[in-house]
């Protein structure tokens, strides 16, 4: 039978879902399911029967959103927003009430350090070599890391060694993905061991882009390697998409985003990320960007590609 947290789960993947009326088509008392999408209400079991049922003809079966979606941001370009995206993507979901793991899977561990752990007791490096627990920190509400540092270089060589090198990271997390809603892994700007690693624990990858010439002529590259992973490691992985980040008002990126809208066979997000201090700003600050200025047009532009991103991600279920 359909739980009141499972109700809510769906409600919150579906946020163009008319709460008043789901509540006419389920004949309950005015104003109940919206108490309940508040926090303020517990739904008896008569209403989740009802429920159950209009919530059916909208998608709802009771296997849907059981387990995370597992989400590599990836460009083996550096410095075009992959660390940025994966802290600011994720304490978006985090906001709209999401659970959410963000994996740290570069070596640099920049991730880590703007959420201000340096030095981890228990990194990702110790589970994938030592079987060492996977860490997982709270930061916030609804927001948590896994992670990482300089170790984890070493690491990528002995996972080139050790048996059933690429499989040690999804077999970490496994037990982990039906206590989270999402997963997003922050990629090193590279396509060895790690990325390949993440690629095949994935459901999906992210591409973000700074729309410029040289991040385009590599993009290519990147897509070619996701679609070997595809072929010859993971046939369930996908590509959300790709979202520029970064970007300038000036006509060179302008005439490159056409180019990329153009050319490239996958979905290009709508929203587009500026160039804005306040990303470095927060960082500098050991804060998300929502903790560092919640009204400020950063945290509005995550916002705004949470919520695109959510609802293509119904499409795609």
């Amino acid at each position: 039978m359909l739980t009141q947290e499972n109700a809510l789960k769906f409600f919150r993947h579906n946020p163009a879902l008319s709460i008043a009326g789901i509540e006419k088509e389920a004949s309950l008392p005015s104003g109940t399911l919206r108490q309940a999408v508040a926090g303020n209400r517990k739904l008896n079991e008569n209403h989740l029967v009802a429920l159950e049922g209009v919530l059916m003809k909208y998608g709802y079966s009771k296997d849907l959103y059981q387990k995370a979606r597992v989400v590599s941001v990836v460009n083996h370009k550096g410095g075009v927003g992959k660390t940025t995206t994966v802290s600011c993507l994720g304490e978006a979901m985090a906001n709209k009430g999401f659970k959410v793991l963000m994996i740290d899977l570069d070596p640099q561990g920049n991730l880590s350090q703007i959420l201000g752990i340096e030095n981890p007791e228990v990194q990702v490096a110790d589970s994938l070599i030592n079987d060492a627990e996977f860490p997982v920190v709270e930061i916030q509400e609804n927001l948590y890391l896994s992670p990482s540092d300089i170790d984890l270089a070493k690491a990528e060589y002995e996972l080139i060694l050790l048996t059933g090198g690429d499989l040690r990271l999804k077999n970490r997390i496994i037990p982990l993905l039906s206590e989270f809603d999402y997963v997003l892994i922050d990629c090193p700007p590279s396509l060895g061991k790690l990325t390949v690693s993440a690629m095949y624990a994935s459901d999906a990858c992210l591409v973000t882009m700074l729309p410029e010439m040289a991040a385009m002529k590599g993009v290519n590259t990147l897509l070619d390697k996701v679609h070997d992973v595809k072929k010859n490691l993971n046939p369930m992985l996908d590509i959300d998409g790709l979202v520029f980040t970064m970007v300038k008002k000036n006509s060179v990126h302008d005439n490159i985003k056409e180019a990329i809208r153009e050319n490239l066979p996958i979905r290009i997000f709508k929203t587009e990320i500026k160039h804005l201090v306040d990303f470095q700003k927060a960082q500098v600050m050991l804060n998300t960007i929502s903790k560092f200025s919640g009204t400020s047009e950063a945290a509005k532009l995550y916002a705004d590609f949470c919520n695109e991103y959510i609802e293509y991600l119904q499409l795609v279920k």
